[in-house]
């Protein structure tokens, strides 16, 4: 995309944008299968994140709770796309942010709460595999923090998981209905930051672009859903994606 603005942003007032985790590396919060991401540097890490040996390995427990204890740093705030997209919102564009990421950022960054579906679940709250009860994820580290390495319910003693999709699990059947719906009324689709290979958060693209969107992808590498694309944009995404977002501010001024 050059210094002008481009004909796809004319005329829009829906914008659905898919957000994966190359939106929150500026953040500190490193992406999983980028050059340099945790998945590409310790491909056993993947299987932490992976429901059956999460159930059944303690062990696994405890370095999942390690890991995700990184995203609760005092530094990890929302960055210049986050905000971005917020300040697109309140400019009064209609835009739905359909979330592969569990971290929180969009909201924190401004985005209204109902207006962003976190199509993975959200590590904010952990939930009780056995009673059902939850308790706050900051909450739960902070026992963690203090020894307990593999935290059990409060209440029942059972294995606590974060309200996320595991590998093994299905996306909750309302969230995946409503992100499609989503994605068919939208005029424009963004895909930001995600590699657009876990389904069927990636076939959201195409369901959009089948009901008339217009598909942009803004993300360092190639994707399955690059041909579909009416402009691919590769240039990082704290300049990209502010810049798309003036450009849609402006041009319904």
């Amino acid at each position: 995309m050059d210094g002008n603005s481009p004909a796809w942003v004319r005329g829009v007032s829906r914008v659905a944008v898919l957000t994966g985790a190359g939106i929150s590396t500026d953040s500190g919060i490193p992406d999983y299968r980028g050059p340099s991401g945790v998945w590409t540097r310790d491909p056993e890490l993947a299987e932490i994140f992976t429901r059956k040996r999460f159930v059944a390995d303690p062990g696994v427990r405890r370095r999942y709770w390690r890991h995700i204890g990184g995203l609760y740093r005092a530094d990890v705030q929302p960055n210049a796309a986050h905000r971005a997209l917020a300040e697109l919102e309140a400019s009064g564009t209609a835009v739905r942010i359909l979330t592969q990421n569990v971290d929180g950022l969009h909201q924190r960054a401004g985005s209204s709460p109902r207006k962003v579906l976190e199509l993975h679940g959200t590590l904010a709250t952990a939930r009780c595999l056995r009673c059902g009860a939850t308790e706050p994820t900051p909450q739960v580290l902070e026992r963690v923090a203090a020894g307990a390495d593999d935290p059990p319910c409060l209440k029942c003693g059972g294995t606590l998981q974060p309200a996320v999709v595991m590998f093994g699990q299905f996306l909750d059947s309302q969230v995946l209905s409503l992100a499609q719906n989503i994605a068919r009324h939208s005029q424009l689709f963004l895909a930001v930051g995600t590699s657009l290979t876990v389904e069927p958060a990636a076939g959201l693209c195409a369901a959009a672009v089948e009901c008339g969107a217009t598909l942009v992808i803004v993300n360092r590498d190639p994707t399955p859903y690059d041909e579909l694309a009416t402009e691919i944009v590769r240039e990082p995404i704290g300049t990209a994606l502010p810049r798309i977002c003036a450009a849609l501010r402006s041009a319904a001024a």
